[in-house]
């Protein structure tokens, strides 16, 4: 009930109901591309300033290194069910977009840990980044493999506008050089350099307005949220159930995972949070032109009309305890 209490996340269902009355209230498309550029801006500061007194230390390493496994078990586990259930370009679209994590669910968890007295790594940061990438190359990589058999079974060339095969060069650098990722990791950068002089003089930036820029964003979230959810008309029941219980399944494989390596629950809740997310912004805009084969409406509709809203209203204060529960200690 208190994650409700939450002006953030009232601004958040606000915006919910505003959408599903109809309602003309919008952020600019504009101003709603600041807010997610300042909020990765802060986020990656606050990183940087932090990182810069704890250093690299084999924690920080396990943890880096756990992200990582995630980025890659996830979207091999949900190309492989999905594929059950609808087309495999579908089905690795989707695998990535659950592969992959969303920003502002986690900068939302930091908040939440924040704001409940719960400690968690700076460098978790660093691990959102780390696990932007992996699921969108593992999905080209899937569709070329289809591409190919395709080719083989018919015995001609791919039809057109059916996708060609996509360099992986080029994946690479698209996914490499998405314009938040560089800046989030940019601003870690500086706060590293930089450590508390650099604190001091960012604050009134980083900090004190980073609570309203949020609101503000998650305001901008709900109202984009109920206005996809008309994407999942008509979907198949399997594919809603993944919305819902895959990333409850993915949190428990990072908490399986956290528990073994002995990370911590503040770290641990987070790795959850990361691996129980969907991607809305960065793979979806990789994938419209990786994957024209699969549907926008099925993966995008998926990730922020389902899967955003429950993590922020419900997920993460579940997994916070869970994680405080299991990972915490006697």
């Amino acid at each position: 009930m208190q994650n409700f209490l939450d002006p953030a996340i009232l601004f958040f269902v606000f915006g919910v109901l505003a959408g599903f009355a109809r309602s003309n209230l919008e952020v600019p498309q504009p101003i709603s591309r600041f807010l997610s550029l300042y909020l990765l801006m802060a986020l990656g500061l606050k990183g940087g300033f932090a990182l810069n007194k704890s250093g690299l230390t084999p924690e920080v390493a396990i943890s880096l290194g756990t992200a990582i496994l995630l980025a890659v078990i996830v979207p091999l586990i949900g190309y492989n069910l999905l594929r059950r259930v609808v087309s495999g370009f579908d089905a690795a679209a989707v695998a990535a977009t659950y592969g992959s994590v969303s920003a502002v669910t986690f900068i939302t968890a930091t908040q939440y840990l924040e704001n409940n007295g719960h400690a968690f790594g700076a460098h978790m940061a660093a691990a959102m980044a780390l696990m932007e990438s992996p699921a969108i190359i593992m999905a080209v990589l899937f569709a070329n493999l289809l591409r190919q058999e395709k080719v083989r079974v018919t015995g001609g060339p791919v039809q057109p506008g059916g996708g060609e095969h996509t360099p992986l060069g080029k994946i690479l650098h698209e996914s490499f050089t998405d314009g938040a990722q560089l800046l989030l990791l940019g601003a870690m950068a500086v706060g590293l350099i930089t450590g508390d002089a650099g604190k001091t003089v960012m604050a009134p930036f980083s900090v004190d307005l980073f609570k309203g820029m949020l609101a503000f964003f998650l305001l901008d979230m709900g109202l984009m949220a109920a206005r996809n959810m008309h994407e999942l008309r008509g979907k198949s029941p399997w594919l809603l159930a993944y919305g819902i219980g895959g990333p409850i399944a993915h949190a428990s494989l990072a908490l399986s995972l956290c528990w073994l390596f002995g990370i911590g629950p503040g770290d641990g809740a987070l790795l959850m949070v990361l691996a129980a997310s969907a991607s809305y912004i960065a793979v979806p805009a990789v994938l419209r032109f990786a994957i024209p084969e699969a549907s926008p409406g099925l993966y995008f509709g998926l990730s922020l009309g389902l899967t955003f809203p429950l993590n922020i209203l419900f997920g993460i204060p579940i997994y916070v305890a869970v994680a405080q529960a299991v990972l915490g200690g006697p």
